[in-house]
């Protein structure tokens, strides 16, 4: 599995200067990584770029093993015409249906299924919303502050039952929470803006996962070179 940025340039329209400017980096195993940087460096542009959601760039955008891209985003609606059951059974592939009680469950869902979802608070929504793309076919998923407005306790259980369930596949995490990118994840591609060279800077992350234990040295060294790259 590959996904490779190679010499990527855009400017958005009526824009003075690009947002990128000959930007490469690469993202080469399945696993939870993550897009990391301050708030206008262009992580949304880049993850929109993958989905063919823009375009008018010069460079390559390289997939090897990558067939299904899934995009998904913080405050992202769903119909609310139907309850959040309905709208899973309705929505998910035959192959996947048997995940949708395990999802509810470790998504702390469940007393949410036979409601509507405009009733659910943001963070029951948000939980909603990606947990009906992890029920699609998907090799890649980007999610894009997905987690927003769920508690700590509930957004660990999730991260760790997805990096169970889907080994083989690849997510994009993209967060401003500096903690999570570094406890969680495999690599961490910290995006630092054009006027900045390197532009980008890959690191390792803990990668944390049920059964292995954090050191909270090592933890705290780690956001420690997420914070001096950025």
């Amino acid at each position: 599995m590959l996904l490779e940025f190679k010499d990527i340039t855009y400017k958005y329209p009526g824009a003075v200067n690009e947002v990128f400017k000959d930007l490469s980096c690469s993202i080469s195993a399945p696993g939870f990584h993550s897009l990391f940087g301050p708030s206008g460096v262009g992580k949304t542009t880049l993850a929109k770029m993958m989905i063919g959601g823009i375009n008018g760039f010069s460079g390559e955008i390289i997939t090897r093993g990558v067939d299904h891209i899934l995009y998904t985003y913080n405050l992202e609606r769903l119909p609310g015409w139907s309850s959040v059951r309905e709208h899973f059974q309705s929505t998910t592939p035959v192959a996947s249906k048997g995940k949708i009680d395990e999802l509810a469950a470790a998504f702390g869902l469940e007393p949410c299924m036979n409601s509507r979802f405009a009733q659910l608070s943001l963070g029951q929504q948000n939980r909603t919303n990606l947990a009906r793309y992890l029920l699609q076919d998907f090799d890649l998923l980007i999610m894009d502050e997905s987690l927003a407005n769920v508690d700590e306790v509930t957004k660990e259980k999730i991260i760790l039952t997805m990096k169970a369930i889907f080994p083989d596949r690849c997510f994009l995490y993209i967060s401003h929470s500096v903690a999570e990118v570094a406890k969680f994840c495999q690599q961490i591609l910290v995006l630092r803006g054009r006027h900045r060279s390197p532009q980008t800077i890959s690191l390792l992350g803990q990668d944390h996962s049920d059964g292995k234990a954090i050191i909270k040295k090592d933890l705290e060294q780690t956001m420690l070179e997420i914070v001096n790259a950025a």
